[in-house]
């Protein structure tokens, strides 16, 4: 059998039912059906990357080689199509920076796991949805970028279940969670807050211990205070129940607006994104390093439901990628 990076490379004539269990064996399924890796889908996904055998880093837990190729192989299993190879390379080599700690994330008993939001007109091109169900189900782009860094974390970094990935109970953002940054917002992108322009393309990477959803506190949240203190009840509440209140530093803090509430709560005079960042520090207490590190990111679709993604408690950065 062709192999590609090691791993077997399959006829066009391969049924189906064969396929699946080829790959099964191999050690390469995450548990949901793949896209057969045939010669012609490997070649399509990597036309025009240059450097295709070229080291871009050796990926925990058992230090796999990160090569475009390999990625590539990872990117059609996973149902991506080639323009969306970019954003998991990029991915990819983000999650190496040693502030991110992803030896951590990938080998602790606890429930981290991987999300990345695209920000600019990539997320646009490329369909990434940034509306209803923006962390949920219901488009391709958003599940298959995000399975394909899943599964490079599981076939070239080797975290699979009980040899380099150890997590107790591990959590459903383990298979796949991208979303992007609604280009509608009062507030400055992120890109723009940390220097690319409001119309960078950009990802970032997050390890995260979940997703929970936060309610305004009068239901429809008719004050910025109202709309933010259940945030900070959350955050507090995290930190307990992750155990980080046994540590002095804190460190970065991921909540996600709904348009309506970023529109509702930027009415009311002064309440710019630093108002927002100040009132959940200085309300919080300790709940981030500062109050540059606590991130609102509009995305999502109509209503008042915000998302809370509490970073992982064994602590890791959040890392941001031009594209």
């Amino acid at each position: 059998m062709d192999e590609w990076c090691g791993w077997p490379v399959l006829s066009d004539g391969t049924n189906w039912e064969d396929a699946q269990r080829i790959l099964t064996e191999a050690e390469l399924s995450d548990g949901l059906p793949l896209v057969p890796p045939t010669r012609w889908r490997l070649e399509a996904m990597v036309a025009g990357i240059g450097g295709r055998a070229e080291s871009l880093g050796m990926m925990p837990p058992m230090f796999g080689d990160i090569t475009p190729d390999s990625v590539a192989y990872q990117c059609v299993i996973a149902g991506c199509v080639p323009a969306e190879l970019p954003i998991v390379l990029a991915a990819a080599t983000a999650i190496l920076e040693p502030d991110f700690n992803l030896l951590g994330i990938a080998t602790t008993t606890g429930s981290a796991a991987v999300a990345l939001c695209v920000h600019g007109p990539i997320a646009r091109m490329l369909g990434i949805n940034a509306l209803t169900n923006a962390i949920g189900p219901g488009n391709r782009a958003n599940a298959c970028i995000g399975r394909a860094l899943q599964l490079s974390l599981r076939n070239i970094g080797g975290a699979r279940s009980d040899t380099g990935d150890m997590a107790t109970m591990g959590q459903p953002a383990k298979f796949t969670l991208c979303f992007a940054e609604r280009d509608e917002s009062p507030f400055p992108s992120f890109t723009e807050r940390h220097g690319l322009g409001r119309d960078a393309s950009a990802v970032t990477v997050m390890g995260i211990s979940g997703t929970a959803e936060v309610l305004p506190g009068d239901g429809e949240g008719a004050t910025p205070e109202a709309i933010l203190d259940p945030i900070v009840a959350g955050m507090r509440a995290e930190i307990v129940m992750s155990g980080q209140s046994r540590k002095k530093d804190r460190g970065e803090q991921v909540v996600l607006l709904p348009l309506e509430l970023a529109e509702k709560i930027a009415r009311h005079d002064g309440w710019d994104l630093k108002r927002i960042q100040h009132y959940l520090f200085e309300k919080g207490g300790d709940v981030a390093a500062s109050p540059e590190a606590i991130h609102p990111i509009v995305t999502g679709g109509a209503g008042y439901k915000m998302a809370y993604l509490p970073i992982w408690g064994g602590g890791s950065q959040t890392v941001l990628r031009k594209l």
